[in-house]
């Protein structure tokens, strides 16, 4: 692996394919690219020193796992032959096929892939960045955080815990249901669940966007005896004061209200990084504007997106940038080659909900909430909570994810083919 500093002065460094960001998507697409054609040129850009599993931050924040298990440095995850560019991509000139980096080096490229994740605008609620972390505010969707989830779990024996959910789309639209069902169970194997006052509030109406899960989800509510609150928006939190303050939709009508808390889960909004817009490759949103079979852009065809910040409407999970991964390595080589795009992303996400330590309800859908199971219902039922579930989420995936999805072996992954 060769790492490059370039002053401004010095002269365009061109690869056959630029990847902005080293997250799952990149590093995976990097290593699927290699598999198919060794002697393709690479440069990946990001600036991160560490590269961490996300999905295993629900376990973290539940007392499964360990955060310094979730988290590798980036040079031990980039492929070796790959350049890698300590930087981040702050514009791109589609027309040009340059992108320039935040030090104002320019890389030029005959393929992008734009893989940069999303961004977690945790300022968009007032005062809650200043009480992270304390007075009982914690979120699993940072690494330092998720250890103080588990922390506020084990010390809680009475008192009111809510758990939000802010609008679509979001990372893992279910880890803020995870969270909750993890700590329930703790409190009911701690025999304190009847002294809790669990709530969840949603911005959106429902408990989970594809129908079929509702049901097995609703039975832990439930058991739990969780409150749970549709239509509510968090918008800040007073971290002394252990007050949360949210607006509340009814029909046309908006009013605000105002809950106490021993302990706060806050998601934040999230966004696509601002780059993508201001390089005029965003749709109407903001996210970057894909054809969402292909992945490629819908109005430069040099440049194909996976991961979190595509405008597809599939889930965003690091399960939908598996299946988008050889997607792209796919079309990208075809489109090289001047040939028809023959793979086709057909939406697939996944969303293992640990609704209890041991047993999780693995929904796997695609466009249109499509139910795409990886197994056989006699294996495993994904409409129920089963103990094969949480054994894949707890013992296989992560294994799979270092060993199988960043080295380019594509288990179970391969693409539809497109339709004429």
């Amino acid at each position: 692996m060769q790492s490059h500093y370039h002053k401004t002065e010095f002269p365009v460094r061109h690869h056959d394919v630029v990847i902005i960001g080293g997250g799952s998507g990149g590093v995976a697409t990097a290593a699927s690219l290699l598999k198919r054609q060794a002697d393709l040129d690479i440069a990946i850009l990001d600036p991160k020193t560490t590269h961490d599993y996300q999905p295993g931050w629900t376990m973290v924040g539940g007392g499964v796992f360990s955060a310094e298990s979730t988290r590798r440095r980036t040079e031990t995850v980039i492929p070796d032959r790959c350049h890698w560019y300590r930087q981040a991509a702050e514009r791109v000139d589609p027309g040009e096929q340059l992108v320039t980096l935040a030090d104002g080096c320019r890389v030029g490229y005959q393929r992008l892939v734009v893989a940069p994740g999303l961004v977690l605008n945790w300022d968009a609620i007032e005062g809650l960045s200043g009480t992270l972390g304390q007075n009982g505010v914690t979120s699993n969707y940072r690494y330092d955080l998720a250890p103080y989830t588990w922390s506020l779990v084990q010390q809680m024996k009475q008192g009111k815990a809510l758990f939000c959910q802010p609008p679509m789309p979001i990372k893992c639209a279910g880890a803020p249901q995870k969270a909750m069902y993890l700590s329930a169970d703790h409190w009911r194997r701690a025999g304190v669940l009847d002294s809790m006052d669990i709530s969840f509030h949603s911005a959106g109406g429902v408990l989970f966007g594809v129908e079929d899960y509702v049901p097995e989800l609703q039975k832990y509510v439930a058991m739990y005896g969780i409150d749970v609150n549709y239509m509510e928006q968090l918008v800040a939190v007073d971290g002394a004061a252990k007050i949360a303050r949210f607006v509340k939709t009814i029909g046309d009508h908006k009013e605000t209200v105002e809950r106490s808390f021993d302990m706060l889960h806050v998601v934040p909004p999230q966004v696509a990084p601002d780059f993508i817009a201001r390089s005029g490759l965003a749709n109407a949103d903001g996210w970057l504007d894909l054809n969402a079979e292909t992945l490629q852009h819908n109005r430069y065809p040099t440049i194909f997106g996976v991961g979190d910040a595509i405008g597809t409407t599939n889930a965003k999970t690091m399960a939908a940038a598996r299946k988008q991964v050889p997607v792209v390595a796919e079309n990208l080589l075809a489109s090289l080659d001047g040939s028809p795009l023959r793979a086709a992303y057909l939406g697939y996400g996944s969303c293992p909900l640990t609704v209890e330590r041991g047993r999780i309800v693995l929904a796997e859908f695609g466009y249109g909430g499509k139910l795409q199971p990886t197994f056989p219902q006699w294996l495993n039922d994904g409409t129920k909570a089963t103990r094969m579930a949480w054994w894949l989420k707890a013992k296989q995936l992560p294994w799979i994810y270092w060993n199988g999805m960043l080295k380019g072996r594509e288990w179970l992954a391969r693409p539809a083919v497109r339709q004429d």
